[in-house]
């Protein structure tokens, strides 16, 4: 199988474009920004979202869904979460098309099915659910309201990359509301730390967990909390982020409950979300040269056992083992595929496979059978062993381990040795240059000078680490005092 994969030292971008489409995990779409997410690349979806849904669950919130249409004024109640989405929202104006009587067989806009009030197709639900959240809580006895929703968005997008930025894309959404103000604080910290636990042991990415500036913060927020991981290219992505949105929605709402002391008071809100991003972020963090490679609790394929064969005969011999095999992996709820097509050589199903990132490949054939043995291979070392088969089913449970700590380690390792400490402006813009990756430095806590920096090197600050350690310095850009270092990188 001839992949025809750029090599990542020589043009990562196109490295990640084509991974993406020779891997089958999406394509561009017929409607300009949009992607089709082909069947492999969303059932990785899938099983993102079903490990993000139980931890979501776990954590006391329920699943419900609101409308993909938002009134033009509910959207702009909330007057700083309406400037901060404007630009890229697309709007409804009308209801029904009608045959063009100057061009048989196509379609016009019918002006006379002109709306009232145009509808804005969500960039972000909260004005449709808090506008729902006042019908839903009168008092203490309402709260906590604990709302996830998973859903599409819509945010207009020029310049688009499949997974990283798209016109449209699926995300899930909480939404909550409490009585207290430390009550939605902890919330939001508390699904900071739900993404963090899942970037980390679930998709073995290592992230920092901080706190955006306020110019990086979400509009309408009071804070904003990420989670920040380092690609391979040396740029960051955000993975993922939880909002302390204060008392604004509601009082842009009218949300209010009456305490136990039964006086009246606006409800406390919070906002969190991750998206199909995270699938870029999982190719962009782990990938090489020759695919995929997927972390085994996120592998829609676990195990790929490949049979060796010449005729009918000599399959069935093997299919015996096979079968064997893949029944006592999958009571150990390890998935596993059989590829017995005849329509492709062994040797191009390996390539297909590794590609795909499939965490184990085994390879049985006519000697294996005589020799009582088996082939395994593993993708992210692509080490491969001979085993007994009585032994193989022991092996390839730990292995399923092993892999995921493995990779985790990788990229940990990685982005250490990509995380720089400097102290002027000129190491700071030579580290960016020629290394890249994660620069902690000192910053005056302005937003002149965040912007300033921002215009002349494209890093941008990711954020300011919730484990900061407050110590006196000057800002590699002013020259003014500095309470600490926040972490600068150039990003996604």
């Amino acid at each position: 199988m001839a992949k025809g994969l750029p090599k990542r030292s020589e043009d990562y971008s196109q490295w990640y474009n084509e991974l993406v489409k020779k891997a089958d995990l999406a394509e561009h779409s017929s409607v300009r920004g949009c992607m089709v997410i082909k069947p492999y690349g969303f059932s990785i979806w899938e099983k993102m979202q079903a490990a993000l849904d139980k931890m979501f669950k776990d954590t006391g919130h329920s699943n419900a869904y609101f409308p993909l249409f938002v009134p033009k004024h509910l959207f702009e109640a909330e007057e700083k979460n309406a400037e901060g989405f404007a630009k890229e929202c697309a709007v409804v104006t009308h209801y029904r098309l009608k045959n063009d009587p100057d061009n048989k067989g196509k379609l016009i806009v019918d002006p006379e099915a002109k709306l009232e009030e145009e509808l804005v197709v969500r960039p972000t639900s909260e004005a449709v659910i808090w506008s729902t959240y006042k019908n839903w809580i009168q008092s203490y006895r309402d709260l906590p309201l604990l709302i996830n929703q998973w859903a599409n968005v819509v945010r207009w997008e020029m310049r688009t990359r499949l997974f990283l930025r798209t016109a449209e894309f699926l995300w899930q959404e909480g939404h909550t509301a409490h009585s207290t103000k430390g009550e939605a604080i902890d919330e939001t910290k508390q699904m900071l730390e739900v993404y963090a636990t899942f970037a980390e042991e679930f998709m073995a990415m290592p992230v920092l967990k901080g706190v955006k500036t306020e110019s990086e913060r979400f509009a309408g927020a009071e804070d904003t909390y990420c989670i920040e991981a380092l690609m391979q290219d040396g740029k960051a992505l955000q993975a993922g982020t939880s909002h302390f949105l204060g008392q604004n929605f509601a009082k842009a709402f009218d949300v209010k409950f009456a305490g136990k002391d039964g006086k009246e008071d606006y409800v406390w809100g919070t906002s969190w979300g991750v998206s199909t991003r995270l699938m870029g972020a999982l190719i962009m963090a782990h990938s090489d040269d020759e695919g995929l490679i997927l972390p085994p609790k996120l592998a829609p394929i676990q195990v790929v056992i490949v049979p060796i064969f010449k005729g009918e005969e000599q399959l069935a011999q093997v299919s015996k083992v096979a079968g064997k095999l893949k029944n006592e992996l999958q009571a150990l709820n390890i998935s596993v595929k059989f590829d017995d097509r005849d329509t492709s050589s062994p040797g191009w199903k390996f390539a297909e496979y590794e590609l795909k990132g499939v965490p184990v490949r085994v390879a049985i054939g006519p000697r294996d059978l005589e020799n009582g043995t088996l082939e395994i291979a593993r993708r992210d070392t692509k080490e491969k062993q001979i085993f007994k088969v009585e032994d193989a089913v022991a092996h390839i449970n730990h292995l399923m381990t092993d892999i995921q700590e493995n990779i985790y380690k990788r990229a940990f390792d990685f982005r250490a040795d990509n995380t720089t400490e400097v102290e002027t402006y000129d190491e700071f813009k030579q580290v960016l240059d020629t290394k890249g990756g994660f620069v902690f430095a000192h910053w005056d806590g302005t937003a002149e000078t965040e912007d300033k920096i921002k215009e002349e090197t494209k890093a941008t600050i990711r954020c300011i680490t919730l484990d900061f350690k407050e110590e006196a310095g000057t800002c590699i850009y002013s020259g003014k005092p500095s309470k600490g270092k926040v972490v600068f990188a150039r990003a996604y």
